[in-house]
């Protein structure tokens, strides 16, 4: 198992890199050009910056077992579909019984936004999210976590 993070815009970069190092998982933060980080105790890949470069990059990296650190539904989507353990910044599990909805819920915000419409964006980020992500990504490391669940895979 490795850790790949969908680094762009990514809050728990460097959490993610202190838990996988204490539990000897590498990582590897995967970014375009647009934001560049280089973080001791992970590697970094960057590729040129356009449309959801990072996203299929990452995805053509996945193996089954990997866990994808990301705030992405459509590329939690896809790492789900490549076997992987998908995470979000939150400390959200994405499974396959989750992310449909999740993706209806983003098309129809993005229906609301193109008809005029206005959505509030995130909140401030609070401790009690990074300690929820802690917790999770831990859980997620522990020996008998790290193989995925044939349950959370989509159905082929």
């Amino acid at each position: 198992m490795r850790i790949l993070v969908d680094a762009d815009g990514c809050p728990v970069v460097d959490r993610t890199i202190a838990i996988a190092k204490k539990a000897n998982v590498p990582v590897l933060l995967v970014c375009d050009t647009a934001h560049v980080l280089e973080r001791e105790g992970a590697e970094t890949l960057t590729v040129d910056q356009g449309p959801d470069s990072a996203d299929f990059r990452l995805v053509n990296l996945l193996k089954p077992g990997d866990l994808v650190v990301t705030q992405d539904y459509g590329l939690a989507a896809m790492a789900l579909a490549r076997a992987a353990l998908v995470l979000d910044q939150n400390g959200m599990r994405y499974t396959a019984e989750n992310i449909d909805s999740l993706l209806l819920a983003r098309h129809t915000a993005r229906k609301i936004r193109m008809g005029g419409g206005r959505l509030k964006g995130p909140a401030k980020r609070t401790r009690e999210q990074d300690d929820a992500f802690e917790r999770s990504l831990t859980a997620l490391l522990e020996p008998t976590a790290g193989v995925a669940d044939p349950a959370d895979s989509p159905a082929r």
